[in-house]
């Protein structure tokens, strides 16, 4: 009994002496790695920023340029010239020269007034227009011949009446007057009211169709 309790014991013992050896490594190497942390984190710093470099000095003026001064020789007085001398006795075989009289120059010609140049003609007026005159006689138009009043028939009334009438552009009447009467009011009125039925080939100016008035001759005449 004392020798197993003694085994029991010495077992014990040993793993008590493993787990706290155990234990204790691990704290070491626990303090092993925080504590090169917390050192690193203290030395690193962040870069310090770079400072400018200083400006350059400013540049001193170049010196001003010296005037560049050209010397001149001195000029010298031409030399005098020869002077002739005048020597009044003729040379033996100088030519002697004749004169002669020159004619006067020729009178000289006042001259030419220019004729005036003949007065502008005025512009030639521009032709008139061409005036067509209407019309009553065209075969397209299809105008019945005047009524005869009977009653003038009776009578033995007759005559020319001439009649104004105003021609639209249309080709129609417009408007109607007795120029000239037959001495009858019924003839008048019958020819009045012929040429205001009647259709017309309308005047023109220059091409262009154009109202105008126009006189329509109506003769009454019995057979």
């Amino acid at each position: 009994m004392n020798r197993t309790l003694v085994i029991a014991g010495s077992v014990v013992l040993f793993h008590a002496a493993a787990l706290w050896a155990l234990q204790a490594g691990l704290v070491a190497r626990v303090i092993e790695v925080v504590v090169p942390v917390e050192i690193l984190s203290q030395i690193i710093e962040p870069p310090k920023p770079k400072e400018p470099p200083p400006p350059p000095p400013p540049k001193s003026p170049p010196p001003p340029a010296q005037p560049v001064v050209k010397r001149t020789a001195p000029t010298l007085p031409p030399p005098p010239m020869p002077t002739a001398i005048a020597d009044p006795t003729p040379a033996p075989n100088a030519p002697t020269g004749v004169t002669t009289p020159q004619p006067p120059p020729p009178p000289i010609a006042a001259p030419v007034a220019a004729a005036p140049a003949p007065p502008a003609l005025p512009p030639a007026p521009p032709a008139p227009a061409k005036v067509e005159l209407p019309s009553s006689d065209a075969d397209y138009l299809q105008n019945p011949s005047p009524a005869y009043p009977p009653q003038s028939r009776r009578l033995g009334e007759q005559g020319k009446v001439l009649v104004r009438v105003l021609i639209g552009v249309d080709g129609t009447a417009q408007k109607a007057e007795i120029r000239q009467s037959s001495g009858f009011d019924r003839l008048d009125k019958a020819a009045l009211d012929t040429v205001q039925r009647w259709r017309y080939v309308p005047g023109k100016r220059g091409g262009v169709a154009e109202a105008m008035w126009f006189t329509v001759p109506i003769n009454f005449v019995l057979e």
